[in-house]
C-alpha cells in the first residue's frame, strides 16, 4: 500500500504501520485512524483506543467498522459457534462502544448499524458461502471465479442499498470518533 501512494505522489502523505496496537503510540502524530475489522479480535480494546487517541492530532478522527451485538460473528444461537472463531467478542453494542471511546479520550462519538438485511445477504453471497464453500473442497477454488461473476453484480447492489439505507438493527457498526 504504501507503494501505492508514493506512486501517486501521495507518499509523504499517508503512513501504514504494523505494531501491537496494545503498546503502540505516536504522540499527535496522525490526523486519521481506520480500523476495520479488528476491534471484535482484541481484549485489551480500551486500550487501544486510548492509545490511538494518544496518536491522533487535536481533531483527528477513528473510523470502526465492527460487528456488533446483534450477529455480527453470524451466531444465532448457544449452540452454534462464531463463522471467525478468533473473535473474542460476538460483537459491540452502540451504547457500549460509544462508552468506551469516551472513557479512552475521544470527546465524539457518532455510531450507527450498518448490515441491515440488504448487507446480511450480500455479506453472505460474497463472503461467508464461499469461505465455507473452499473449506468443504479444493474444487471451489476452480468454481470461485465463476461463482463471483454470477454473484458479485447482486452482492454489489445489496452492498449499495445497505449503505444508502438507515438501519435500526444490524449486524455490524461504523463508528467515527473524534479527538
Amino acid at each position: 500500500m504504501q507503494y501505492f501512494f508514493k506512486q501517486i505522489g501521495a507518499g509523504d502523505k499517508v503512513k501504514f504501520v504494523v505494531d501491537d496496537l496494545t503498546t503502540y503510540v505516536d504522540a499527535n502524530r496522525y490526523d486519521f485512524a481506520i480500523s476495520v475489522d479488528v476491534m471484535e479480535h482484541i481484549l485489551e480494546d480500551v486500550q487501544v483506543f486510548k492509545n490511538i487517541n494518544a496518536s491522533l492530532k487535536p481533531g483527528g478522527m477513528l473510523l470502526i467498522s465492527t460487528p456488533s451485538d446483534q450477529g455480527g460473528s453470524d451466531v444465532h444461537g448457544d449452540e452454534e459457534s462464531s463463522f471467525i472463531e478468533e473473535h473474542v467478542r460476538d460483537g459491540y453494542n452502540i451504547k457500549e462502544i460509544e462508552d468506551k471511546l469516551r472513557s479512552a479520550g475521544f470527546t465524539k462519538v457518532e455510531a450507527r448499524y450498518q448490515y441491515g438485511t440488504p448487507g446480511k445477504i450480500s455479506w453472505r453471497l460474497s463472503m461467508k458461502y464461499p469461505i465455507l464453500m473452499l473449506g468443504s473442497t479444493k474444487l471451489f477454488f476452480v468454481i470461485l471465479p465463476f461463482y463471483y461473476l454470477i454473484t458479485y453484480p447482486f452482492a454489489y447492489l445489496l452492498n449499495w442499498m445497505d449503505v444508502m439505507m438507515k438501519h435500526p438493527t444490524g449486524t455490524g457498526l461504523i463508528v467515527k470518533a473524534w479527538k
